[in-house]
């Protein structure tokens, strides 16, 4: 692998291509498929089946007299075309059909294809019960996205080809057969039954699947279309609580998109060892067991009900109106994302909806600045699973909504109807969006297309303000910091149109009028903005605004539409206003961080006021975090009040926010909550973790190590529960002992197989986190361990095992990772893999010199805090 790919491009990010990549296109097409009939027949014990693929085929030319098809490692039997043999050479990976007679335009080819599968790598897999895990049910499930179908049966594997589609299907009895469309007809045959499936409405090769198993049924309706969730049996009361809101959303988004949904039923279908979260084929979703809630999980945990409307509105963007060719698959993923931000909009409220966006932004900035920038519509990749990233996911989310924000809702939603009821059962391409939007508002868009979809990056602004009492001015100045200074033509730049506001309270403007000074708290209830939109294109512009008087806040972006970073500059009377009384919460999160920067104790006591008081529970999450980034005593006694926020979400932010706080006194405080419990599972895990950072940091009061590896080990003995998540916590807490040998041991036997494998994974993943300070005879341990689970071929242990070596020290690693690499079926692990490599090059590098310096510092860091922390005290009671 040669080190220059790894190298940055030069302003500062990764490339995204890595070698091997190239552009792809699709195929020449031979004709139109008009409809593929898949007859199988499972061998469940043997995971295998065999049967016959039959594929209607309208020629688009005359002459052709050879078929190209996609089959990977399937055992071709016979190849017919109207009942007569034909002659094939299949490669492994293709199938190529000599036709015996040369294609007509409009006469109709039936080509049959008889074949058989033993031990499928991908696109169809066999779950059953082993000597490891004796309670695992017996199921088999497809997944063909993105170019798997093509390893279950032969096709012309890409999306621009869209077909009509039936399944028939032997299973054994008592199992279930799903499949797309509508059941047509059953029909009992000794021990097996016989489903048959008919998808009427055309859809690509992806999108069509078989579920089977021993599933409880769970039947709701909308509109008298069945909808239907398929749950092992048991998790009945989990299914209706994880899915019961799909009626209300199949409602809301028919409405939305303007187009009633269009087929003949909904399932949702919930399976083991799934290798996504969820997979929208066309009127039959499948998705993770892992998403089934039971009671206590459903306190804090929406993660089920955005995946369930993110698949749901796939059945429109994405399996009503398909994607031409993947480099295009930001429009269906982007509006499933988005569809998470418009439910939260419209189940709880705007606010909500607001931070969810801001959370979305995030994973993809965090995406862009540490793996690599890329334009969000490119074909040039090794495979095509690799485009499917934060950039068309959460990016797309934002892009749609600066769609939104551009276009005002009334004609945003027209334009999205009228993309949809134009391109319905048809594929499209993004500049198919454009035009629909073009269509519908007369709006063109392609200002921000070009800076936001075609080309990689956002803009990073810096916003500084001040007052000029005698002239009555705010001066706002404005630096795009992504683009190097002087640069002013740069092509890194962006030229958007901001809206500005300066804030005044109202209580505070009629207090002046009556000439009283008003000390009342402020409240966003009762602010009011006055705006001033600014086209802001060069690298550093400074704008002069005019008012009456001078403002409390300045909101930089008004109600936060761009997608953006910002850092403001402003006083520190001005940034407490803004955290008190904007009205939008995401500038409420931005003026919290730059007071955090600033620290001291007036910074302190108003961080600490927004965590008791915020109305948004999102609010008070991020205060917590920016508590913590303060090093005085009194940023502690303002977190700890947070533990008894009724909102779990919060709880969970400040105990995560007291592993930055490592002193004797966050220790008993997490201890305490250890020790009573607390309703939500996922503050008992952050708690479990952060006992474990804060016990095996340079404490002055050390805890005993055997104490708190005691108490970990007893979580780990007691808490199995809702997809381990309390235990995995503890396993994090145990990995925090990184010189223990005590906590290894401990680790090592729950990567054992026949460990519930949520657990197993994280334990694994823990392996990596651990190793930065064992012995040389412990790694050795660590690295053998890995060597072995690098052998299993299951997807999600694969990328554990990666995640886990891409934190270690150890040239060994590489090569462990390297052999990951060229052995896996997966073309997401390949590239973790190829990633991580580059992370261990770099730890080994730079981190013993860095880890003492660490250690080092985190001591002086410690008695400055002390010292700060009595100064402020004095100074406070001077004043």
């Amino acid at each position: 692998m040669s080190k220059s790919y790894f190298d940055t491009d030069n302003n500062g990010h990764k490339p995204f291509e890595l070698p091997g990549a190239r552009p792809h296109y699709n195929p020449d097409r031979p004709g139109q498929v008009e409809h593929i009939f898949l007859d199988l027949s499972l061998d469940i014990p043997k995971q295998s089946y065999q049967g016959s693929c039959s594929i209607r085929l309208l020629p688009i030319r005359n002459g052709i007299d050879r078929l190209t098809l996609d089959a990977v490692n399937l055992n071709i039997e016979s190849v017919q075309v109207e009942d007569v043999p034909q002659t094939f050479d299949y490669d492994g990976e293709q199938l190529f059909i000599q036709l015996a007679e040369a294609t007509q335009i409009g006469k109709r080819l039936l080509i049959a294809i008889a074949y058989s599968v033993a031990k499928p790598q991908r696109g169809i897999y066999f779950i059953q019960p082993d000597k490891h895990y004796p309670n695992k049910p017996t199921q088999v499930w497809t997944q063909g996205e993105d170019e798997d179908s093509r390893f279950w049966f032969p096709c012309f594997d890409y999306p621009g080809q869209l077909s009509t589609s039936e399944i028939r299907v032997r299973v054994p009895n008592p199992l279930v057969a799903i499949s797309n469309g509508e059941l047509i007809d059953t029909t009992e045959d000794g021990d097996d039954k016989i489903y048959h499936w008919s998808q009427q409405q055309v859809h690509p090769t992806y999108l069509m699947t078989l579920a089977v198993g021993d599933f409880a049924e769970i039947r709701d309706e909308w509109m008298g279309k069945p909808v239907t969730y398929y749950v092992e049996k048991g998790r009945e009361e989990d299914a209706k609580r994880s899915m019961g809101k799909t009626p209300r959303m199949i409602e809301f988004l028919s409405q939305k998109y303007g187009y009633p949904y269009p087929f003949p039923k909904y399932a949702q279908v919930c399976v083991d060892d799934f290798i996504f979260g969820g997979m929208e084929n066309t009127s039959t979703t499948l998705l993770t067991d892992r998403c089934l809630l039971d009671e206590r999980a459903a306190l804090d945990n929406r993660n089920t009900e955005s995946l369930v409307v993110h698949e749901l509105a796939h059945q429109w963007f994405g399996d009503l109106v398909v994607i031409k060719h993947w480099s295009h698959a930001w429009i269906k993923e982007g509006m499933a994302s988005y569809s998470e931000v418009m439910w939260t909009e419209q189940e709880y409220n705007l606010e909500e909806a607001a931070y969810y966006r801001l959370l979305e932004a995030r994973r993809y900035i965090s995406e862009d600045s540490s793996r690599y920038r890329r334009p969000m519509v490119t074909h040039v990749y090794r495979e095509a699973i690799e485009l499917y990233d934060r950039h068309i996911y959460e990016k797309g989310s934002c892009v749609y909504h600066m769609i939104r924000s551009q276009l005002g809702d009334e004609l945003f939603w027209q334009a999205i109807q009228t993309f949809v009821q134009d391109n319905a059962h048809k594929t499209v391409e993004t500049i198919d969006l454009l035009r629909a939007i073009e269509k519908a508002t007369g709006h063109n868009l392609l200002f921000l297309f070009d800076q936001y979809v075609y080309r990689g990056g956002h803009p990073d602004f810096k916003v500084a303000y001040s007052w000029d009492g005698d002239a009555k001015l705010a001066k706002i100045t404005v630096t795009q910091t992504q683009a190097a200074e002087g640069k002013n033509g740069s092509k890194d730049l962006f030229d958007l149109k901001i809206p500005i506001g300066f804030g005044y309270s109202q209580q505070e403007a009629r207090s002046e009028e009556l000439g009283v000074k008003n000390n009342s708290k402020l409240s966003t209830q009762n602010s009011k903005l006055k705006t001033f939109t600014v086209r802001v294109h060069e690298r550093e512009q400074s704008f002069y605004f005019p008012l009456e008087n001078k403002p409390q806040f300045i909101s930089f972006d008004v109600e936060n539409n761009y997608l953006k970073t910002v850092a403001l500059e402003y006083p520190i009377a001005e940034l407490k206003a803004q955290l008190e009384s904007d009205p939008d919460p995401i500038s409420r999160i931005y003026a919290a961080e730059a007071l955090a920067k600033k620290g001291g104790l007036e910074a302190t006591k108003a961080l600490s006021a927004s965590l008791k008081n915020d109305p948004l529970w999102g609010v008070r999450v991020e205060v917590a975090k920016q508590l913590a980034k303060i090093n005085l005593d009194q940023a502690f006694d303002g977190l700890i009040l947070g533990l008894k926020d009724k909102n779990a979400y919060v709880r969970r932010s400040v105990v995560e926010a007291l592993a930055q706080i490592k002193t004797a006194e966050s220790y008993k405080v997490v201890r305490g909550l250890l020790q009573k419990g607390d309703p939500s599972y996922y503050v008992e895990a952050a708690a479990s973790r952060v006992i474990g950072a804060i016990a095996s940091a340079n404490l002055e009061e050390k805890p005993k190590e055997d104490k708190v590896l005691k108490q970990l080990k007893g979580i780990l003995e007691e808490k199995a529960g809702w997809n381990e998540v309390v235990r995995s916590g503890a396993i994090a807490g145990l990995a925090e002992f990184k010189t223990s040998e005590a906590a290894l041991n401990l680790l090592i036997e729950y990567t054992k197989l026949g460990v519930p494998q949520p657990l197993r994974l994280a334990t694994i993943r823990a392996l990596g986190k651990i190793s930065g300070g064992q012995s040389p005879a412990n790694l050795e341990r660590i690295l053998e361990k890995l060597t072995e689970l690098v052998k299993e071929t299951f997807f999600l242990t694969q990328v554990a095992v990666a995640a886990a070596l891409g934190q270690m020290e150890t040239p060994k690693a590489v090569g462990i990772l390297r052999s990951l690499a060229e052995q896996t079926a997966d073309g997401r692990v390949r590239r973790n893999a190829e990633e991580e490599i580059s992370k261990v090059q770099k730890n080994i590098g730079s981190e013993k010199t860095l880890r003492q310096l660490r250690e080092d510092f985190d001591q002086l860091k410690q008695q400055n805090q002390e010292l700060r922390s009595r100064l402020e005290n004095l100074e406070a009671k001077s004043k």
